[in-house]
C-alpha cells in the first residue's frame, strides 16, 4: 500500500483507482476491518471509525441499538479532512460504543489481526488498525479514550497517535466519555500520522473543550536529528511480559544511540490509573448512553408501555456496554458518588501533576502500550483481565496528554511490539520528533 504522503501526489483518477483496489482487497483479505466501502468523493482516502459522524452516513458505533441511524451532519474532523484534499472513505469496525479492548464486543463480529488471523488487532479501534497494517487503506481515524488507538496501533504494527485532549474536536463523535475522548490518525509510519494530525487539528467553536492555543503545524517542523529528554519508568516496565521488557531495553540503548538523554523516573502503581480510569470512564459512559432509550436515540422495540419500551430498547446493548453502564450508574449513585467518582477525580488530578513533575526535567516518556502482544481471539473471558491491558495507556487520558505508539520489535511468534512517547499537553512537536528519531533508528521490518 502506498503511504500517505505518496497519495497525496496521484491524480484523483488514480485515487478513484486505488479505492476499487482497497475494496478488493479488503473483501478478499477477510479481517473483516471494514463494514461498508461508502465515499464522500475525491481525494487521497481516508478509513473512519464508525463513531464518527459523515453525513448521509450510516453511523452505528458497532452496536445493533443504533442500526439504521444516518448521519445528518459531517464531523468536524471529517471537514477538515475534506478541506485538506482527504475523502472519507469507508467504515472501520469497532467494539461497540467504543467499549472494549480487541474489537470483539461489535455487532458486526470479530476483526482479525493481519499479523496472525486467530489474533485479536486490539480495541476499540481495531478496524482501523488492522485495514492499515493489513494493506487495505491508507490511513484511518479512530478515537482513543484509553488507549484505542494506540493499543491496537501497537498489536497490528503501525503507528498511533492520540492528540492533547481539545485540540482536535469532538463534534461529530459518539460520546463513550467526554473527558477523555480524543479523535486521531492511525497510520504506516510516523510521517503520514504527522501529515494526517495537521489535517484534523483545529480550533472549534461547536466544541466547547476545544483549545484555543495557537496551532502550529508539525509537519514542515518535524526534526528527527532533534535531541530530546526522555524519561523511562522503570517501575511500570516490571509489570510487562519478558518480550515487552527486553523491547523497551533495546529501545532505550537505540534511543541513547540516536544521542537523546535519557532519564530514570518512577509513577506509582498502574493499579491506581486502572481504577480511576474505569470509576470515571463508566460514570460518563453512563450519562451519555442514557439518550439511548428509543425515543430521543435508538432502534426503538415496542413493549406494552414505556417502561417495557425502555427495557426492550436498552436491551440491545451488548454485555459489555451494560457492564459499564451499570458499573457507571454504581458510582454516581446516592452514598457513593463521594466515595468513589469525588475520590477518583483528585486521584485523576494527582495523576496529572506526577506527569508534569516528570516533564519539568524530560520532553517525553517512553512506556510500554500492553503488558502483552496481541491475545488470542475468545482468549479473555474475565472482564477484569481485558481491562488490566489498558494499564500503560489510560493515565495518558486521564491526563489529556499526546501521545504515540510505534513498532519497534516483534516476539518469537512474529508478533508486533508497540511503544510509546508521551509528550506535554500541546507539544505534539516534541512527540513527532521523538517519533521519527525513533522510527529512522530502530529498524522494524513489517
Amino acid at each position: 500500500m502506498i503511504t500517505l504522503k505518496e497519495a497525496l501526489t496521484k491524480s484523483n483518477e488514480e485515487l478513484e483507482s486505488l479505492k476499487v483496489e482497497m475494496e478488493a482487497k479488503a473483501k478478499e483479505g477477510g479481517l473483516n476491518a471494514y463494514i461498508d466501502f461508502s465515499s464522500t468523493g475525491e481525494g487521497v482516502p481516508i478509513l473512519i471509525k464508525d463513531n464518527i459522524q459523515v453525513k448521509d452516513w450510516s453511523v452505528t458505533s458497532g452496536s445493533q441499538i443504533l442500526q439504521g441511524y444516518v448521519a445528518p451532519y459531517n464531523a468536524t474532523v471529517i471537514e477538515n479532512l475534506k478541506a485538506k484534499g482527504f475523502s472519507a472513505f469507508g467504515r472501520a469496525n469497532m467494539d461497540e460504543f467504543a467499549m472494549g479492548s480487541t474489537t470483539e464486543s461489535s455487532f458486526y463480529g470479530v476483526t482479525k489481526n493481519p499479523y496472525g488471523d486467530d489474533r485479536v488487532p486490539g480495541g476499540s479501534s481495531g478496524g482501523s488498525a488492522a485495514a492499515v497494517a493489513g494493506g487495505i487503506a491508507i490511513a484511518a481515524l479512530g478515537s482513543d479514550t484509553g488507549g484505542s488507538i494506540r493499543q491496537p496501533a501497537a498489536y497490528c504494527g503501525c503507528v498511533g497517535m492520540k492528540p492533547t485532549y481539545g485540540r482536535v474536536s469532538r463534534f461529530g463523535l459518539a460520546s463513550y466519555a467526554s473527558s477523555l475522548d480524543q479523535i486521531g490518525p492511525i497510520t504506516q509510519n510516523v510521517e503520514d500520522a504527522a501529515i494526517l494530525y495537521d489535517a484534523i487539528a483545529s480550533h472549534d467553536e461547536k466544541d466547547s473543550t476545544c483549545s484555543t492555543l495557537e496551532l502550529t503545524p508539525v509537519t514542515e517542523n518535524l526534526n528527527p536529528d532533534r535531541k530530546l529528554t526522555i524519561a523511562v519508568i522503570d517501575n511500570y516496565v516490571s509489570e510487562a511480559s519478558q518480550d515487552i521488557q527486553d523491547a523497551y531495553a533495546k529501545t532505550v540503548e537505540v534511543l541513547k544511540e540516536a544521542g537523546h538523554t535519557i532519564v530514570h523516573k518512577n509513577m506509582a502503581n498502574t493499579k491506581y490509573d486502572i481504577a480511576t480510569y474505569y470509576i470515571v470512564a463508566t460514570a460518563e459512559a453512563t450519562t451519555n448512553l442514557a439518550r439511548y432509550d428509543g425515543i430521543r436515540y435508538g432502534k426503538r422495540v415496542e413493549g406494552g408501555n414505556l417502561e417495557e419500551t425502555f427495557r426492550n430498547t436498552r436491551a440491545q446493548f451488548g454485555d459489555e456496554v451494560k457492564r459499564r453502564i451499570m458499573l457507571g450508574n454504581f458510582v454516581l449513585s446516592a452514598g457513593y458518588y463521594d466515595a468513589y467518582y469525588v475520590k477518583a477525580q483528585k486521584v485523576r488530578h494527582l495523576i496529572r501533576d506526577e506527569f508534569n513533575a516528570i516533564f519539568e526535567e524530560a520532553d517525553l516518556i517512553l512506556s510500554p502500550v500492553a503488558p502483552t502482544v496481541a491475545p488470542k481471539i475468545g482468549s479473555i473471558h474475565d472482564p477484569l483481565e481485558m481491562y488490566k491491558s489498558d494499564m500503560y495507556t489510560i493515565a495518558i487520558n486521564l491526563a489529556g496528554l499526546p501521545a504515540l505508539s510505534l513498532p519497534v520489535a516483534k516476539d518469537a511468534q512474529g508478533m508486533p511490539i508497540g511503544l510509546q512517547l508521551i509528550g506535554k499537553a500541546f507539544n505534539e512537536q516534541a512527540v513527532f520528533d521523538g517519533a521519527l528519531s525513533l522510527e529512522n533508528t530502530i529498524n522494524y521490518t513489517k
